[in-house]
């Protein structure tokens, strides 16, 4: 479950990067995924703005596609690595199922 402080967290944490180099990772559906190149743009209330580095264009995100992992976001480091925005799921935690 997703909370509003879960949310103000991760916005936050992208205010910080604006500017910053950025992987984006997602689906498109049937088996077909992409990877990009991008920058963080801006940010508002709900939704973030990136730029992506090959041509013009740009992509809106909100903050719970990134908390529901329907993108996944990964930021470039001081050292040239590239770090995941928010910490991969546990495999060793189960869900519980009601």
């Amino acid at each position: 479950m997703i909370c509003s402080t879960d949310i103000m967290n991760l916005k936050s944490n992208i205010l910080d990067k604006i500017g910053q180099k950025i992987i984006v990772k997602g689906s498109l559906g049937r088996n077909k995924s992409f990877e990009k190149q991008a920058t963080i743009d801006k940010v508002y209330s709900n939704i973030f703005t990136i730029k992506y580095d090959e041509g013009a264009r740009n992509a809106t995100y909100s903050y719970t596609d990134i908390l529901t992992r329907t993108v996944e976001v990964q930021v470039l480091n001081a050292d040239n690595t590239y770090c995941p925005l928010i910490p991969p799921l546990d495999p060793t935690k189960k869900k519980i199922k009601l």
